[in-house]
């Protein structure tokens, strides 16, 4: 099976390469860089290819990113990598959070009586939902928190907009930028999505010196190291479910 991850900036998307290099000392293909500049480097695994791709910072660059790299080879995985805010204290900083569920968190509309998602409001969805065999195995395997994953195009700054998050979406664990720009070009395409978050920062009020960016950068290479052979199985039992039917 090949596989996309998809990542915002460079610092996730090394750290991903980093968890797919069992061996340092030869680290594989040099990235190659795609129409629209997006770069992408290759690791190959038993069983498994992964192409890494830098598709930029929000939702809107991650879906045109994760489309370009899909209309250019063909996959049988999409994945959302990176860091993000975890919501405590189910996810400390540090932690790992697989989405059982990529969440549109901010997309709709403001009303008297609060927030109405764009699903609510009959303009499609809000929600993807990731395989629920992959995400409990790659959870399990990688001791990752299994909750929603929200996805802002403004990242949350204060207490009042966490709470307002929290109330919103009570089990959700991380909130990011991304995972549902990749889910939705994933859909376009007919292709599974999985999302995995490290947790860099609590949501909630800004404070840069709390930040806590490279033990989530570590905590993400760590996570693709052990992640790599659960998603090669994964998609070794897919290919044979599809042949069968």
């Amino acid at each position: 099976m090949r596989a996309l991850v998809v990542t915002a900036v460079g610092a996730e998307s090394d750290s991903v390469l980093t968890g797919l290099t069992p061996h340092p000392d030869s680290p594989g293909p040099e990235p190659r860089t795609l129409p629209g500049g997006y770069l992408i480097t290759r690791r190959d695994l038993p069983g498994i290819a992964f192409d890494v791709l830098v598709g930029g910072v929000g939702p809107a660059a991650a879906a045109a990113g994760t489309a370009t790299a899909l209309a250019l080879a063909e996959y049988g995985l999409v994945v959302s990598a990176g860091i993000g805010g975890g919501f405590a204290p189910a996810a400390p900083v540090g932690s790992l959070v697989v989405a059982d569920a990529i969440v549109a968190a901010d997309l709709g509309a403001q009303t008297p009586d609060g927030f109405v998602d764009v699903a609510s409001l009959g303009f499609g969805r809000s929600v993807h939902l990731p395989p629920t065999e992959l995400a409990a195995r790659a959870a399990e395997a990688t001791g990752a928190l299994l909750a929603p994953v929200l996805t802002v195009s403004t990242v949350t700054g204060t207490a009042d907009g966490a709470a307002a998050l929290a109330a919103r979406h009570p089990m959700a664990g991380a909130e990011a930028m991304e995972g549902f720009g990749v889910a939705e070009a994933a859909a376009a395409h007919g292709l599974p999505v999985l999302e995995i978050r490290a947790v860099s920062n609590a949501v909630g009020p800004r404070d840069r010196a709390a930040w806590r960016i490279g033990d989530a950068l570590a905590a993400l290479a760590e996570g693709f190291r052990v992640l790599g052979p659960v998603l090669a199985n994964w998609g070794e039992r897919h290919e044979q479910h599809r042949g069968r039917s």
